[in-house]
Order: structure tokens, then sequence, then C-alpha cells
């Protein structure tokens, strides 16, 4: 992976100085995107707008409707003020920000339509892969902006959708699949993470792919690589070759997956618990649980729930590691528990908090008020980041020679993770 290596080149370096920071990127985060739940339960719900639509007619007339290019307007006007206040408190570039945000949730809004279609949604293609699509098309074939790449916020997008997917994790749903889907959960992620970590370095795989490779295939996927790439400090451009893998060999798994288990003569529980242990993201878990049945359904989500919830802990223990082996320039003789919390990634917080928060402070009625909205917001934040990923990464460094061993790895891995999980489900659920 010499050619993603390093971090910035002088293509990638913002010509607009960045200011003097009020707050690091993750209190930033921590701050925004409670800020963001904060405003929704006083009452400032932005309304989701709609997407989806099957045909030109059905595009004009629910798209682009008067009311829902209303709820466009209001999405985009709350997100451009959390994006300028993000800059003004990280010391980026408020100016480019201003000029530069409106581009990328054109292109983002581009993506969520394209996702829409009602074809291409019954394919199960999600939003992130046409944001990443779209951002690779443009950033390859123009010379971006300087002002367009210092607006590029990618981490700061991607911390504060991860923060409102806290407000998804509940942990009463978890417990609803009893401590069955707990123990799976724990068998599968440590098995597979330890597995995928050690294929990584039998091939000689860098550090920091490595981290984000094993995170993706063990725990849940995107979000899993997105948070590991912020608790060390990752390569954009790495981390983008890890979404790249997910979203790919999630299509083939999520349709091919039911009929081997029904060919296996798996009852619909294990199914459910196989299929939540190993499909990487929570739309292709749900979309491949449904064509396995409603019981497989009820039990694929709640082990991918399970899954979920890890999240934060890894990220924590993850960031532990980094410290104490002395990578990302900490010195490795045994730091402090001050140098510990100084790495420790703070958008976690955010994260729990949002969690525990859903989970078990709230009233239901409030819960269904403020989920939508939420949940619009969280997908939205995500899709801007990796709509940003693709316009500053280079296929010349995302599929060079070199990536061919990350690739390797990530089948092997997953492999394994496809035997590994259908045993322990077989055996807890069977």
């Amino acid at each position: 992976m010499e050619s993603t290596s390093k971090k910035t080149t002088a293509a990638t370096q913002p010509a607009i100085p960045p200011a003097t920071s009020i707050l690091n990127e993750d209190w930033t985060v921590v701050v925004l995107g409670l800020a963001i739940i904060g405003l929704s339960l006083t009452g400032l719900v932005i309304a989701a707008p709609a997407f989806g639509w099957k045909d030109s007619s059905d595009l004009a007339g629910t798209v682009f409707s008067a009311k829902n290019l209303v709820a466009i307007a209001a999405q985009f006007a709350f997100t451009y003020v959390v994006a300028l206040a993000g800059a003004w408190l990280t010391g980026r570039s408020v100016r480019a920000t201003a000029l530069g945000f409106p581009v990328i949730f054109g292109l983002t809004v581009l993506a969520l339509i394209l996702a829409g279609n009602k074809t291409l949604k019954d394919l199960n293609l999600e939003a992130v892969i046409f944001s990443l699509m779209i951002g690779l098309a443009i950033g390859n074939t123009l010379r971006l902006p300087d002002w367009l790449r210092a607006s590029l916020a990618t981490e700061l997008f991607v911390k504060i959708g991860l923060v409102l997917l806290g407000t998804t994790v509940i942990f009463g749903d978890i417990l609803k699949a009893g401590s069955l889907g707990l123990i799976q959960a724990l068998v599968v992620v440590l098995s597979v993470w330890y597995v995928a970590y050690w294929i990584s370095k039998r091939l000689k795989i860098d550090d920091e792919m490595t981290m984000m490779l094993a995170s993706a295939v063990s725990i849940c996927g995107v979000s899993a690589a997105i948070a590991t790439a912020g608790a060390i400090h990752g390569d954009s451009k790495k981390l983008s070759y890890v979404i790249s893998l997910v979203l790919i060999t999630a299509i083939p798994m999520m349709l091919l997956m039911p009929y081997a288990a029904q060919s296996m003569g798996l009852t619909p529980e294990v199914t459910g618990a196989w299929l939540g242990g190993t499909i990487d993201t929570t739309g292709a878990v749900v979309a491949s649980g449904s064509l396995a049945g409603e019981a497989a359904l009820k039990i694929s989500t709640i082990v991918k729930f399970s899954q979920n919830v890890l999240l934060g802990l890894a990220a924590f223990a993850i960031s532990v590691y980094w410290t104490y082996s002395g990578k990302d320039g900490v010195q490795a003789e045994k730091p402090t528990l001050g140098v510990i919390w100084e790495r420790f990634p703070k958008f976690i917080l955010g994260f729990l908090g949002a969690s525990l928060l859903f989970s078990f402070a709230l009233s239901a009625e409030t819960i269904d008020t403020v989920k939508g909205s939420l949940k619009s917001l969280q997908g939205l934040w995500f899709a801007l980041a990796f709509v940003s990923i693709g316009l500053e990464t280079r296929f010349a460094d995302l599929f060079n020679a070199d990536n061919r061993r990350p690739l390797y790895a990530f089948l092997l891995a997953q492999g394994f993770n496809i035997v590994i999980t259908l045993v322990v489900a077989y055996f807890l659920f069977q």
C-alpha cells in the first residue's frame, strides 16, 4: 500500500490556511451531534424528504414536488449551518465551506435520487454506493478548485453520522434476542477480527489498512471501518478502499446466502442469526432476511444490532492498542492514562450517549416523533462523507497492484466469517 501510505499530497493540501481551532474535531463532533439530537427533542424536527420513485412521472410528482423540495431545502439549510459551525470550531476555512458545501450537498442529493429508483432499490444498492461513485467520477476526471478541496471535511461528516447512529442502537431491541444474540456477537466479532488481523499481517498489509479491514469484516462493515479510521486517524484513501470492498461483497452475499440456507435445511432462527452475523451492512442484512422470511428477518436484525452495539467498545479498544503499540507518533513506553485519554476518539462518547439516551431515558412516543428525522439526517451525513471521500480519492491510488493483498485478505477473512458464524449460529439457535 505504498501509494496510499501518505496522508496528504501537494494536490490535496488546502490552499486556504486553517484558522485557530476552538475545539478538536472529535469534541466538535460530540457537540454538534448532540446538538442536532437536542434540537430535535426540543421540537426542531427536520422532515425527511422522499427520494423513492419508479418512473419519470413519479419522480416529478414525488421527489420534485413543491413539498418535497421544501423538505430538501430545509435539510440543506440545517446541515449547512452545522457544517459552517464545524468549520469554525475546528479552525477550517469557513469561506471554503460556505462555497464548497452546497456543491457537496447537491452531488449527495443526486446520489440519493439515483438510489431511490425502484429498480435500483430492489437490487439493494445503497445510497453510499452512488455517493462514492459520483465523487470518484468527478474527482478523477476534473481538477477540483482549491476552495472545494478545502471544504471536504470527510471525517467531520462521518463522525456526526456516527453520533446520530447511536440513536438507532437500542439496547432493549438487542436484549429481545436474549443472551444468545450477544454471545454470538462476541464470539464472532472476536474470532473473525483476530483471523482477519492475522491474515493481513501474513500478507504484509500495513497497520492502518489491517485495523480498518479487520474491524469492517468482523463488526458491522462500513460503520466499523469509519469508527476505526477515526480512532487511529487513518488514511481516507484506505478507508475508501475498505468501504468499497464491504459494499461490493455484500451484494452477492445478500442474494445467495438465503438460498444457501434453504438448501442446507437451516431453521429460520439459524438462518437469521447466520445472515445477521455475516453480512456487513444493515441494509443488506434486512434485504437478505426478507428473502429468508419474517422469522429470519427478525433474528437477523437483532443479531446485527448486537454486533453494532460493540462498535464503541471496539473503537475504544483499538485506540488503546494504537496508543500502547507506539502507532501514530505516540511513544510506545507505557503511556499514562492521560495520554490514552488524549488519544481516545471522543466521538464514541457521543455515540454511546445517544444510544443510552434513546435506550433508557426517552419515551416511545418521543422516539417515534424524532426517529425518522434523525435517521434521515444520519444517512445524509454519511452520504455527504462518501461524496467527499470520492472527490479526494484517485483511482491510481485505489486500484493499483499493491491493493490486491487487502482484497485477498478481505475475501479470506470473509470466508472464515461465513463458516464460523454458521457454526456458532447452528449451536446457539438450533
